[in-house]
């Protein structure tokens, strides 16, 4: 299995480590149907000095110019190698085993990726212009099948800024730089963004592998790029049997985008108290296909739930000698192995919490055995884990104590309940929410607790 994994020019955003989760499910339920699995993420380590769509500053551009670096291949591979880490921490937390993963770099690839090049060359799929060797994909039928954007191809926008290509279509496989870059034989500079990943698949997987994922976005442009150059260096031998795509998260129906200031990164996350696998909890919550779209709320909820299972895990401590209940596990079954449900999967454990006949000692072992696919920490008592659940648990808040913004929020939205502004009220809650504080409406007022 391939995953196209991070360009880490910077700190990673929720929607970025979604798709780290989404590929630990993958492999997780593959394990859980006895397969062997190799698993090989991507880790994008330098620029090529122009975006996805071959002309412009690419991201790596981007973070030397944001860190105030001057570009060079070391300022690159340190800046690459710092943001990698903060990747790699990252997902650690959301329960990914980042050690049962390979994270090539890309720059430790190169010569792979000349490699494939000269191949495409000599097969005569690549031409040389002034800029750079380009594929050329009138040679290649079947470009832009994937996704059905093939009729769609030749009027992308992306493609029509450099008069000399063939086609418009035509992407780049190496881009020429006399100050930057390797050498090559077609003269000094950077290989494409497209042809890293067919280069690391086919030196670390083969020829053709069984899963490539990636993001909604990869479809028409990269994946589509990758199938073309991998296909046509081995006689049209299929790349991936499987394309599965991870699709986007927004936050507050909006795309997430610095330029909003509604980018949310995990260490905001452990900031306002809520747990890392709360997070991934949220994620699990809706299928990989269907967009999602993040709220404070919505976390909360997530958290609350997520707690409620280690609760449960927690009364159970000690117990020992139980047996997977076949029944059960029949049903999550069903629903992880369709096309990963990992909504209906867990609404089948909650479905178990209700049940009644089942032993105590049954449920653990079933729930445990779920675990190993939903990956929410049940399988262990880790002691962060605890301490959120005891937060979760304490006492309430009396108003004194609060912030003066926090109180003043909480004023606000009294008023506006009294008033049945309920729209408004709810708005007031979320802000409360943001600021750390859940609030629950009882009889002798609203109860506040920290996250």
């Amino acid at each position: 299995m391939y995953n196209c994994g991070p360009t880490p020019y910077d700190t990673q955003h929720i929607g970025n480590l979604s798709a780290a989760v989404f590929a630990d499910i993958l492999r997780r339920t593959l394990l859980y149907n006895d397969l062997e699995v190799k698993q090989v993420m991507n880790i994008t380590d330098f620029g090529h000095l122009s975006s996805d769509a071959d002309s412009g500053d690419d991201k790596m551009m981007q973070g030397l110019k944001r860190e105030g670096l001057a570009v060079s291949m070391e300022n690159m591979a340190t800046l690459a190698e710092k943001y990698t880490q903060q990747f790699l921490d990252d997902v650690a937390k959301l329960g990914v085993d980042v050690s049962a993963i390979e994270y090539p770099r890309a720059s430790k690839y190169v010569h792979a990726q000349i490699a494939l090049i000269q191949t495409l060359a000599e097969k005569g799929y690549a031409y040389k212009i002034d800029d750079g060797v380009y594929f050329d994909t009138s040679l290649f039928p079947e470009y832009g099948a994937l996704g059905g954007i093939a009729d769609q191809s030749k009027s992308e926008e992306r493609v029509t800024h450099n008069a000399q290509k063939k086609n418009p279509a035509d992407f780049a496989l190496w881009k020429l730089n006399t100050k930057l870059g390797w050498d090559s034989p077609w003269g000094k500079g950077f290989p494409g963004w497209h042809i890293e990943c067919s280069a690391m698949a086919r030196a670390l997987l083969g020829e053709q592998i069984d899963i490539h994922t990636g993001g909604i976005e990869h479809i028409s442009i990269h994946h589509n790029n990758e199938i073309a150059q991998s296909e046509a260096a081995t006689g049209k031998k299929p790349f991936s049997q499987f394309w599965l795509h991870r699709n986007h998260i927004q936050i507050d129906c909006h795309k997430i985008s610095k330029s909003l200031g509604n980018t949310v990164y995990l260490s905001d996350i452990e900031e306002k108290g809520f747990h890392p696998l709360s997070l991934r909890y949220w994620l699990l919550s809706g299928h990989y296909t269907t967009p999602m779209n993040f709220t404070w709320q919505a976390l909360h909820d997530a958290q609350n739930a997520f707690l409620k299972l280690h609760q449960r895990r927690l009364e159970l401590m000690g117990i020992e000698g139980g047996e997977i209940d076949e029944v059960w596990q029949r049903q999550f079954h069903e629903r992880i192995n369709d096309d990963l449900d990992t909504p209906g999967a867990i609404a089948v454990l909650w479905s178990m919490m209700k049940d009644q006949t089942l032993s105590a000692e049954n449920f653990l072992a079933t729930m445990l055995d779920f675990d190993r696919v939903l990956g929410l920490g049940l399988l262990s008592t880790e002691t962060d884990i605890l301490s959120t659940i005891q937060k979760a648990i304490g006492m309430p808040i009396s108003m004194r104590e609060l912030p003066e913004s926090v109180r003043s929020l909480v004023v606000n939205r009294e008023a506006e309940r009294k008033e049945k502004n309920w729209s408004k009220a709810d708005s007031l809650r979320e802000e409360i929410l943001s600021e750390g504080y859940e609030i629950e409406d009882t009889e002798n007022g609203p109860q506040l607790t920290k996250h």
